[in-house]
């Protein structure tokens, strides 16, 4: 094994990296994902018209929104973490996007009027189908892409051990059920387990900082054992291995 002291140095300094937006660029190289069976853009794309109106839930710093190349005037977005709204009021809203900020104690509310969008948009974040259905025009539409109630479960048991899970029953099916009760038709669905493999153990640690509420607790200090046994299993395969859960839902608002 490499010097120990070099290790927790390093770990350290990756345990501090500034991380803003939904940006998992440094990453790259260091984390190879398995492909979805479906790419979330190209489902948006077959539901986003250019005169659309557009709202984007819990946008992060806008990075997958602004891929679609959506005109602007035609775009609403909320986010909640203070350096990502900071980052949407600096990035975005100088472009013509609308930028609203939400509040933790009320994360499921949409500072917006009844029947004011065409498609409303959710990858990875929290929402409330019928706060949705609210918003949307009759027939509008909904997609979300979500982060399932297994997610790193393997991985969350080697680091911090096997404690109580951030998410219970979100798969697709009670997800369907919810968002079905709420007036909506499904469209399309699907859902995977995406394998994926980290080729260091300071990728680990700059991932498992951010996504802090599957590693609750976390620390280089307070997990360093664990930390060590990660770089054994990297020095006998090469890799760490985890699995993702994904799933996604387009829907149909009834008229």
């Amino acid at each position: 094994m490499a010097d120990i002291e070099k290790l927790r140095r390093e770990w350290l300094a990756e345990e501090a990296a500034a991380f803003q937006g939904w940006d998992f660029s440094r990453l790259d190289g260091r984390m190879i994902e398995e492909p979805l069976p479906w790419d979330y853009n190209e489902v948006v794309k077959q539901h986003l018209r250019p005169e659309h109106k557009l709202l984007d839930m819990h946008t992060g710093g806008g990075e997958i929104l602004l891929s679609l190349n959506h005109p602007p005037k035609n775009i609403c977005v909320t986010e909640s973490y203070p350096p990502n709204v900071e980052l949407c009021n600096r990035e975005l809203a100088p472009l013509g996007i609308t930028v609203r900020q939400i509040f933790n104690d009320d994360l499921d509310k949409i500072p917006f009027g009844d029947n004011e969008f065409d498609v409303v948009l959710n990858r990875h974040g929290t929402f409330d189908s019928s706060e949705v259905g609210r918003v949307l025009k009759p027939d509008g539409v909904f997609i979300t892409q979500q982060v399932g109630q297994e997610n790193s479960r393997e991985l969350t048991k080697l680091l911090v051990g096997d404690g109580i899970r951030p998410y219970l029953q979100h798969d697709r099916k009670s997800n369907q059920k919810l968002v079905e009760s709420a007036g909506f038709t499904i469209m399309q669905s699907g859902e995977h387990f995406q394998m994926v493999r980290f080729l260091d153990v300071s990728a680990v640690v700059y991932y498992a900082k951010i996504i802090e509420w599957e590693f609750p607790a976390f620390s280089v200090d307070s997990c360093f054992d664990a930390l060590l046994n990660l770089q054994n299993i990297l020095e006998k395969q090469g890799y760490i291995e985890a699995c993702w859960h994904r799933f996604y839902l387009v829907c149909k608002r009834g008229t």
